[in-house]
């Protein structure tokens, strides 16, 4: 069934509604229920690791990750086995100079597959430079979890540098 304009948007709010109650929205069912629930948690993980990134604040940007963390890019693996480790590892002034980086953005954020518990997100993320300008674009698999009742990203695997 198509919605437009003002049903698709009292319809989705009523989902919303529903499950910031914990309540299983009606036509949505509880395994549906709980995914949603898991994507919009996973959502927000991904939204504090692309603010923390951008405000170069490198512990901010650790708490956004679970541990052992693992980071596939530039032909290699990178496994972090504790936050201390990712700090001492991340030099976001480097990094800055050494792709003429500002900013980065999402372009796209997919669900490609999610349960309860842990999401699969397909990735298109740009830099750009101070001037504004987009200098690179790439795609990414993030894998956020949840543990011990708290969400982070356990893996990233990317075509950026």
């Amino acid at each position: 069934m198509k919605m437009h304009g003002r049903r698709w948007i009292r319809a989705a709010s009523a989902v919303v509604l529903a499950l910031a109650l914990g309540m299983t929205p009606v036509g949505l069912s509880a395994p549906a229920a709980e995914d949603a629930i898991s994507i919009q948690a996973a959502r927000q993980v991904m939204t504090e690791f692309l603010r923390a990134f951008n405000g170069r604040d490198v512990e901010a940007l650790a708490a956004t990750l679970m541990y052992p963390h693992v980071r596939i890019a530039a032909g290699g693996l990178v496994v972090f086995p504790d936050s201390e480790a990712f700090i001492a590892a991340t030099d976001m002034q480097a990094f800055a100079q050494r792709f003429d980086w500002n900013h980065s953005e999402w372009d796209a954020i997919d669900v490609v597959q999610s349960g309860p518990g842990k999401v699969h997100f397909k990735v298109q993320f740009s830099r750009f430079d101070a001037r504004g300008q987009r200098n690179a674009t790439f795609n990414s698999l993030y894998v956020v979890q949840q543990v011990d009742g708290r969400w982070g990203i356990r893996a990233r695997s990317s075509f950026a540098p």
